[in-house]
């Protein structure tokens, strides 16, 4: 499934970040998703289906901007290689 949020205009924002910014950003990302898919979990056993919904798209979000941030950390990475030419 491809990334919605690379169609965004600002997605491209995240490549001007440095190594550290982006992997703690998506550190942070990553915890949120996982603490968000465990309140879904919750709230859906607890038969509260839109506050499961609620943090199950948050889940989602927090996902798909983690994989922009190490899209982008490929994408540097490539770039790097590039300049040196080496493959």
């Amino acid at each position: 499934m491809r990334n919605p949020l690379m169609a965004l205009p600002s997605a491209r924002l995240v490549d001007g970040l440095g190594d550290d910014a982006r992997e703690a950003l998506r550190s942070i990302l990553l915890d949120i998703r996982q603490d968000a898919r465990t309140r879904a979990e919750a709230c859906w056993r607890a038969h509260k289906g839109p506050m499961a919904l609620y943090w199950k798209v948050v889940s989602v979000y927090a996902g798909h901007i983690a994989r922009l941030l190490r899209q982008a950390e490929v994408r540097a990475r490539q770039a790097t290689r590039e300049k040196r030419g080496t493959w």
